[in-house]
């Protein structure tokens, strides 16, 4: 059932999240600090069994140096740089097995698929460990390290994104200048992360996604991961401030504000875990070139199929050219 503004109401909503005055400073300290370690990639071709793709195992510094996995996949016999999606994945999920995830290697792009650090519980695999501890948290990454800035789970993991993209102006395979970033859910938040921190891409593409507009995403909804921030709070009832404080560095709303690319995002009006009002914020906050799609009766599934049409549809337009 319909748990939010209407649609009309929607596209008026701004969201009351604050804008760090030191936010760009932060951000700006945080990469320049793990862009000291270079990127030391190493790729080993998989055998994988598919007769018309070729897949890489690839793996490159992200946060402070610690050693990131990701695939790589273009089609079989490729050997000159291609238009190149990045793709960040869903709270839960890794990169997943040599033989998922075909879609954008088949339609002839190449493909680099994150390893979500500490993650992959939840219909993927993964390999790369968080190495990073925390003070107390509940289950799940939402409140990892939340404390602070400097310790916060978020912190690391968008490292690793924004590191993944510059991995695309290193690998003979991918062309740095026609490169479209995407991911539903956590992975939509990932990529309007790197949006507001990395310039000079093509396209962003973020579905239902995630990490959009905290204050009032941790009010509306009792669905997790948003939940996991109320439940800590209702233990530690006296870092409510600290912890909206910590959170504003780790918003879409205040990353898309940075953003220069176009971006596309999908929202559901029946969506629980990510309610449609977080995504408008987002969205309302950006005054770049901008599309959104709502699909009114459906869940957190978004579009499916058909937002990943969208998503094509939006490659084809925007990587084409050199």
């Amino acid at each position: 059932m319909l748990l939010d503004l209407p649609e009309a109401e929607l596209h008026a909503y701004r969201s009351a999240q604050v804008d760090p005055d030191d936010f760009d400073e932060f951000w700006s300290d945080t990469l320049r600090s793990s862009r000291r370690h270079p990127l030391a990639l190493a790729v080993q071709k998989v055998d994988a069994g598919l007769a018309t793709l070729d897949v890489y195992d690839l793996t490159f510094s992200g946060f402070e140096g610690e050693r990131i996995k990701a695939w790589l996949r273009v089609p079989a016999g490729t050997t000159d740089a291609l238009p190149t999606i990045v793709q960040f994945h869903g709270y839960g999920r890794g990169r997943g097995d040599a033989i998922e995830n075909l879609l954008w290697a088949s339609a002839g792009y190449a493909h680099l698929e994150l390893d979500t650090r500490g993650q992959a519980w939840s219909g993927s695999r993964g390999s790369t460990p968080d190495r990073t501890g925390s003070g107390p948290q509940v289950p799940g990454f939402l409140t990892r390290g939340i404390d602070s800035r400097e310790t916060y789970y978020y912190r690391r993991l968008i490292v690793d994104a924004v590191r993944l993209v510059d991995a695309a102006g290193e690998l003979p395979l991918t062309d740095p200048a026609r490169v479209l970033v995407t991911g539903i859910s956590q992975g939509g938040g990932l990529a309007l992360a790197v949006a507001g921190l990395v310039p000079g891409l093509r396209a962003v593409a973020a579905r239902v996604p995630f990490l959009c507009d905290f204050p009032r995403a941790i009010m509306i909804t009792d669905s997790n991961p948003y939940k996991e921030i109320a439940n800590y709070l209702s233990w530690y009832r006296d870092r409510a401030g600290a912890v909206l404080q910590t959170l504003a560095y780790f918003d879409g709303v205040n990353f898309i504000r940075r953003a220069s690319a176009p971006v596309w995002l999908s929202a559901a009006q029946m969506d629980p875990i990510c309610p449609p009002s977080t995504v408008f914020g987002a969205f309302n906050a950006y005054d770049g070139p901008k599309e959104i799609t709502v699909w009114p009766f459906n869940g957190h599934e978004g579009g499916g199929v058909d937002d990943e049409q969208l998503v094509l549809d939006i490659a084809r337009r925007t990587l084409a050219n050199g």
